[in-house]
């Protein structure tokens, strides 16, 4: 059992900043990789970034790249990401999710998520 919290959520204006905070408790926090994703009111829920159990590996969706850093501290047993350049489009409810191994795979593997936390940006 993983239980994740998300923090960090606001409102900001268009080009400013946040950074998004997850921290997870139960299983070694280094034994998995872990993502964000988001989901806007109507829309699908879509990836964002993923980094893998060490921090040493990133990935990032097209649309963020350049604007966001995903990043980890074992020690902390917690997750950012930082979001620079924010856009109106960037407006959604965030969530942090762990994928069951050490490097992230695929979306349907995605086992515990956080509750979300509410980004908007407004222009």
């Amino acid at each position: 059992q993983v239980q994740l919290v998300e923090s960090g959520g606001g409102l900001v204006q268009a080009g400013g900043s946040l950074r998004l905070s997850c921290a997870a408790s139960g299983r070694t926090f280094s034994s998995y990789a872990m993502g964000w994703f988001r989901q806007a009111p109507g829309k699908e829920r879509e990836f964002v970034a993923a980094i893998n159990w060490s921090g040493g590996s990133t990935y990032y969706a097209d649309f963020v790249k350049g604007r966001f850093t995903i990043s980890r501290d074992n020690a902390k047993n917690t997750m950012y990401l930082q979001m620079n350049s924010l856009k109106p489009e960037d407006t959604a409810v965030y969530y942090c999710t762990t994928y069951p191994g050490i490097r992230p795979s695929r979306e349907s593997q995605l086992d515990y998520w956080g509750q979300g936390t509410q980004v908007t940006v407004s222009s």
